[in-house]
């Protein structure tokens, strides 16, 4: 490995249902690096769960197919090795870990955790963010804590659907009425997600949510402008100006996300600057309520009946395709797709020298 140019390994693909957006995030970001800055290593992993390593990159892949690395030679083991390779001081150990991966076993704090293990500074939120981020029940629960507006919600598990749907229902039509939002517990992308207007709808969305997720939440739905932030930072983030979503679809889903390309982006948002300040604020309150750290988007409703500001949610691994609200918001508040890499590495290593400066013995004071 080159001495000069720090060696980033990217990490895409995975076990979950957004694999292709996954791919999509990884094509744009290993077209937009620095090669003379930076030794790309690709890690794939597929559908299955299985690994593949690629030899280091010498310029961009052409085409996405190119990302599954159907020529790399070798399996999960000498992937492993490779990211484990600090742990037995190997002389191709890696400088950092960049995961590109959505939704379940890529957000959600597992393979953070493996990073950690292996003693790897990696690109992102840590563990604790990932899991909290990406499950949107303890997420709520987070915001309630620190006093943060959201929409009413409701939860329960496939267990309690079971047992008692009559009781569960009631709930719903009791707290939240109709039309409401149904949505796994712990997926991203908008995937999995339905609108009910009665309640036969209900029980379709709520059989549907349990496909992705052993957990559902329902929220109110709210007649409202959709508005996000893009914040940067360990301990001192920073928050972009706000952009607007004007869906295509009755609301932001997948498809309006990833395949129409017909979603609006109003950047910045048209607010008065008295509303984007308490916006960008609110950002960094939700960034900090879930321990956040690297890189994390936060979305708000703005409810149109009183202006009232409520959170929808943070995600800690906002997409990076060209449909993508997290670097096009940095773009408009001057810091640009590749200052945006650079700058998510420094946090990255940032946060690992700064606990590697930690006592892990047993506390007694010589």
């Amino acid at each position: 490995m080159s001495m000069d140019k720090l060696t980033v390994g990217v990490v895409y693909g995975g076990k979950s249902g957004e694999h292709e957006v996954s791919l999509q995030t990884a094509f744009a970001v290993t077209n937009a690096f620095d090669y003379e800055k930076y030794e790309l290593v690709p890690f794939y992993i597929s559908k299955q769960g299985t690994w593949k390593k690629g030899s280091v990159m010498r310029a961009p892949f052409a085409q996405i197919e190119d990302l599954k690395l159907e020529q790399a030679a070798g399996g999960t083991q000498e992937a492993l090795n490779a990211l484990f390779a600090r742990l037995y001081g190997g002389e191709d150990a890696l400088d950092v870990m960049f995961p590109l991966l959505h939704g379940t076993f890529g957000e959600d704090g597992t393979i953070q955790g493996m990073f950690e293990m292996a003693d790897m500074p990696y690109v992102g939120a840590g563990v604790l963010a990932s899991a909290g981020g990406m499950d949107k029940v303890v997420m709520k629960k987070l915001f309630a804590q620190a006093g943060i507006d959201q929409c009413a919600f409701t939860y329960f598990n496939a267990t309690q659907w079971k047992q008692t749907e009559h009781d569960m229902i009631l709930q719903v039509e009791e707290q939240l009425g109709y039309p409401c939002f149904i949505k796994p517990a712990n997926l991203g992308s908008s995937v999995g997600i339905s609108k009910a207007r009665n309640r036969d709808e209900l029980k379709t969305a709520v059989e549907f949510a349990l496909r992705y997720d052993t957990k559902v939440v329902i929220e109110e739905f709210v007649e409202a402008r959709e508005v996000e932030v893009s914040v940067l930072g360990n301990d001192e983030p920073m928050a972009s100006v706000p952009g607007e979503i004007v869906s295509s679809g009755e609301y932001y889903d997948y498809a309006a996300k990833y395949i129409d390309g017909q979603s609006q982006m109003l950047i910045p948002a048209p607010l008065d600057s008295e509303a984007a300040d308490r916006i960008r604020e609110a950002a960094l309150q939700a960034f900090r309520a879930i321990e956040g750290n690297g890189i994390s988007r936060a979305d708000f409703f703005i409810r149109k009946s009183d202006g009232a500001l409520l959170i929808n949610e943070v995600n800690t691994m906002p997409g990076f395709t060209p449909y993508s609200m997290y670097p096009l918001l940095w773009r408009e508040t001057g810091v640009s797709y590749a200052e945006l890499l650079d700058r998510m590495i420094d946090l990255a290593l940032e946060r690992y020298n700064r606990k590697q400066a930690l006592n892990y013995e047993n506390g007694v004071q010589a």
